[in-house]
């Protein structure tokens, strides 16, 4: 058996019976799985129980067509590759499986050879995909700095991938701590602009007062203090990528002439008469839902649609499963090097606790936790007792749901504060707020 067919499913689709069994006959002695399925209802259901790696439908079927399963497979099933076949060819129907989505269009009657050079063909293909996925996930210490192999994730670098192929702008929405930044570096780094300047801005940051100086810059003499000319952000950024963080921190003045620069491509500097032009690659991000803010009344809907060209979605870490793996090897040895200490192991009890917990500030309270527990450490072995208490079970906490939300708040955020030995900064960007709230709930 060749490392092509090896554990290779298929499922083979046609209300054609005796096609069906001559084609799995042929496959299944070529070393394949075979499943079979008279109709694409049948086939969808299988596609949900098993898990198929190539699809070879009949293009037409009574009820759902192949051209629908196709359709179906491309936006529920992408590791699946697609072979369409016909018994009434034509170009028209040739070019409408391939842009639907099938690899292959292979016409009927076909023989047993063209029908496993195409199958080979279209396994080699998805081989080549997954392995541009896995060298992507597994990149350790890249300027990519993503680091994951669950499905989630995986879908993340593949959008990442095509946003650093087009000049749109792009919208990155997650919860704090999930990477944002990281995934607005990738698709720069990863793009025609790797080599201009990539500028980073946190929105929620610098008071409303100062954004659009910062953003556009001033002329000499534009206000008191202004001795001198200064570029803003976007000028600074000309012909690399301008890093929007927060964008729904932004006010709605300062959201009116951002949408000018999007429109016109031009920025104008405080007291400056004349615009200047400027090729920027926008990336903006936003820890909320912004369709949400929008219908508040504090985000201008034609803002959020000139945003939102290309959006990826972050997943937060609860979501990830044995992400959660990868990630603490990756931080332990890149901690333990810093420190110039020996990597720290976990016991099972605690990898229990760390795979188990709801992690509110995703990967970044699980780096802020894996430096402090290599920093802090007096042996290598971690156990669960050595984690912070508000990840471990305690007899005497109360329990049930006789806590009101603000005791359970105040309890969390008193521990977030000790896992940071008390750093407000880094407490805030765990529990996604700005200092002043931090204050205001802690006294």
């Amino acid at each position: 058996m060749s490392t092509r067919t090896k554990e290779k499913t298929i499922l083979v689709v046609d209300d054609a019976i005796d096609t069906l069994e001559v084609i799995k006959r042929n496959l299944t002695d070529g070393g394949y799985r075979v499943f079979t399925a008279a109709h694409a209802a049948g086939a969808i259901e299988l596609l949900d129980r098993a898990r198929i790696d190539l699809v070879i439908t009949d293009m037409k079927m009574p009820g759902v067509s192949g051209s629908d399963l196709i359709r179906h497979v491309r936006e529920n099933h992408r590791d699946a590759e697609i072979i369409a076949i016909t018994g009434y060819p034509s170009i028209q129907g040739a070019v409408s499986a391939v842009k639907t989505g099938a690899f292959e269009y292979l016409p009927k009657p076909f023989t047993d050879t063209e029908l496993m050079d195409a199958v080979g063909k279209a396994l080699d293909n998805l081989s080549l995909r997954q392995s541009i996925r896995s060298q992507l996930a597994a990149r350790d210490g890249s300027p990519l700095g993503l680091i994951g192999e669950s499905e989630s994730m995986r879908q993340v670098f593949r959008a990442v991938e095509k946003a650093a192929t087009a000049p749109a702008t792009v919208l990155v929405s997650g919860e704090s701590g999930t990477g944002k930044e990281l995934v607005a570096r990738a698709v720069h780094y990863t793009g025609a602009r790797a080599s201009a300047p990539f500028v980073p801005v946190n929105c929620g940051g610098i008071p409303e007062s100062l954004l659009e100086s910062e953003l556009f810059g001033y002329v000499k003499g534009a206000f008191t203090g202004a001795f001198e000319t200064r570029a803003g952000f976007f000028q600074t950024a000309d012909a690399g990528t301008i890093f929007l963080d927060e964008i729904s921190e932004m006010g709605l003045t300062m959201q009116v002439k951002l949408l000018r620069v999007l429109q016109d491509r031009e920025v104008y500097m405080i007291a400056s008469r004349r615009p200047q032009k400027v090729d920027v690659r926008i990336v903006a991000s936003t820890n909320k839902h912004l369709p949400d803010v929008v219908k508040k009344g504090l985000f201008r809907e034609d803002l959020f649609y000139r945003l939102n060209v290309i959006s990826i979605t972050l997943p937060p870490l609860r979501e990830r499963g044995d992400d959660i793996l990868l990630l603490i090897h990756y931080f332990v040895n890149r901690f333990s090097r810093e420190a110039n200490k020996p990597a720290i192991r976990f016991s099972t009890a605690a990898m229990h606790i760390l795979k188990n917990y709801f992690w509110p500030g995703n990967v970044r309270e699980l780096e802020n936790l894996v430096q402090c527990l290599v920093i802090m450490a007096e042996n290598e072995l971690i156990d669960s007792c050595d984690l912070p208490s508000l990840m471990r079970f305690s007899a005497n906490h109360r329990t049930g749901f006789t806590r009101t939300l603000a005791d359970v708040e105040c309890d969390y955020i008193r521990n977030v504060l000790a896992s940071v030995n008390g750093n407000k900064t880094k407490a805030s960007k765990i529990l996604g707020i700005d200092r002043k709230t931090l204050r205001d709930k802690t006294g």
